[in-house]
């Protein structure tokens, strides 16, 4: 089960409690239920706390609320454990996935994300705020699976003070020091935008892309392609993290907050440069099954990297 199948679970879950009698008629069933990923020191890998919206139409305790979709969702194929933590918080554990399952999600989203266009960038309107609504839109699309993503990576009116900026800085590093912060928060621009190192995030984010690439080039130079397969316990951060981005889609969709979506850049672009170094042969050694299979999970994170900095409106090749 992915997190994003989980959603769907828990909703399937409240319905057919409602169906079978065990929740009253008029408690709600939601057409979207919010599961995110635990926060520190919480219990489990993800929460949702559903229970109070549904206890609340059925006027019920969350908690019992809680413990009666927790009985049916223990029973779930793909769900590890489900505890019932606070006033009715609902925390999960999921059964370990396989590289080989992550991958090949990956490949079928693949054509969902818009592609590169030259940005345009006029100079009447506020930058940052068209810049959230056209991110949110296209992250939004991507995740529902719809087609019609027309803008691309054009990026609206900005007024002469944000023009200024982009003439200093660029369209992409902009856009990013607009992004990655919270709505309440004031976007800061400075040097630190045109560094081209590893202390800079968006660097990393590029670089990750870019190594990615480049280890396909090479591995074709060895004689091999990427072929989904499994992985050793060196990659299974990676598989984490690139496992969760439907689920980050869905939160940076469902709160209007494309930081999260930067942050899970920034966190899949580290797993992956760490990853790096076992995808290729080394020394007199001859390509394998499980240098196929570290390809394929590299190249997964190279095209959820690309694929996710143009639904920011970022081009993932610019400046490298």
């Amino acid at each position: 089960m992915t997190p994003a199948d989980l959603t769907r679970t828990v909703v399937r879950a409240v319905r057919c409690a409602v169906e079978d009698g065990e929740l009253p008629a008029r408690a709600a069933v939601p057409a979207r239920v919010v599961v995110e990923r635990t926060r520190p020191g919480g219990v489990g890998e993800y929460a949702t706390p559903v229970a109070f919206q549904v206890g609340k139409a059925a006027g019920a305790p969350p908690a019992e609320v809680a413990r009666l979709l927790a009985s049916r969702l223990g029973r779930e194929p793909g769900i590890a454990r489900v505890e019932v933590t606070g006033a009715g918080f609902l925390n999960f554990v999921l059964a370990e996935r396989s590289a080989q399952d992550v991958v090949g999600e990956v490949r079928d989203r693949a054509g969902r994300y818009p592609a590169a266009r030259p940005q345009v960038v006029p100079d009447d309107a506020s930058l940052r705020a068209f810049a959230v609504r056209a991110a949110v839109r296209r992250i939004g699309r991507v995740h529902d699976g719809r087609e019609d993503l027309g803008d691309g990576l054009a990026v609206a009116p900005v007024a002469r003070r944000d023009g200024d900026v982009v003439a200093a800085y660029g369209v992409g590093a902009v856009l990013w020091a607009v992004l990655r912060v919270p709505a309440q928060e004031t976007p800061s621009f400075g040097a630190w935008l045109l560094v081209q190192d590893e202390s800079s995030e968006l660097f990393r984010v590029r670089y990750a892309h870019d190594r990615a690439r480049a280890l396909l080039r090479n591995a074709a130079l060895f004689g091999f392609g990427p072929e989904p397969g499994a992985v050793g316990p060196e990659g299974q951060v990676l598989v984490r993290v690139l496992g969760e981005h439907p689920l980050v889609l869905e939160a940076a969709a469902h709160h209007r907050a494309p930081e999260r979506l930067v942050r899970h850049l920034v966190e899949l672009a580290d797993a992956l440069l760490d990853f790096q170094y076992g995808v290729l042969p080394h020394g007199d050694e001859k390509p394998s099954a499980a240098h196929r299979a570290r390809l394929a999970l590299a190249e997964a994170a190279g095209t959820v990297l690309a694929g996710g900095l143009a639904l920011l409106g970022i081009d993932a090749t610019e400046c490298l």
